[in-house]
């Protein structure tokens, strides 16, 4: 890959990696809001908003985050399967996007009720959920995780790329 586009995809995985970082940190803030306010409005808001977070910023962050790590994997000399720390970074973004999507369906119901009220105007009790306080309080600590890898690049080939290293010598 030219210098030029590496160095473009690598501000695009960059920018859209700490994007999806800061959008599960909002997304924190507003389930514990919602889990912990007294206030059945603002926890109505909380989870609403958080849906409109998920589907907004955090799904296209996640498979943005996806797609430009696997670019700069293979246009790069790390490869997507060579050194370790790419691929647990790749696993990583791949569960943590499949999580997402499965969540997502939760979220929908969750700030569906949120949303509902009743023919004379009121609006039904909405019991707080933990569910949200936990998955992105989860998201941020495998998202912490995969930036670690990234800045500190664990020494260590795979078992793979050992064994392409050994044929090519073999080759020579």
């Amino acid at each position: 890959m030219p210098p030029r586009l590496r160095k473009a995809a690598l501000v695009a995985h960059v920018a859209s990696s700490v994007g999806w970082l800061g959008a599960v940190v909002v997304f924190l803030a507003l389930a514990i809001t919602g889990y912990t306010t007294a206030d059945a409005w603002a926890m109505r808001a909380a989870y609403t908003t958080m849906e409109i977070i998920g589907w907004g910023a955090l799904v296209p962050l996640s498979a943005l985050t996806l797609l430009t790590g696997i670019i700069q994997a293979l246009g790069t000399s790390w490869g997507l399967i060579r050194h370790y720390w790419v691929l647990i970074k790749l696993l990583i973004t791949v569960v943590a996007t499949a999580i997402l999507l499965l969540y997502m369906e939760t979220l929908s119901v969750l700030a569906g009720a949120a949303a509902r009220s009743t023919s004379d105007g009121t609006v039904p009790d909405l019991l707080p959920s933990f569910s949200p306080v936990l998955h992105s309080a989860a998201a941020l600590i495998v998202l912490l995780v995969a930036l670690g890898l990234s800045i500190y690049k664990p020494r260590g080939l795979t078992g793979i790329s050992v064994t392409m290293f050994r044929a090519a010598r073999q080759r020579r």
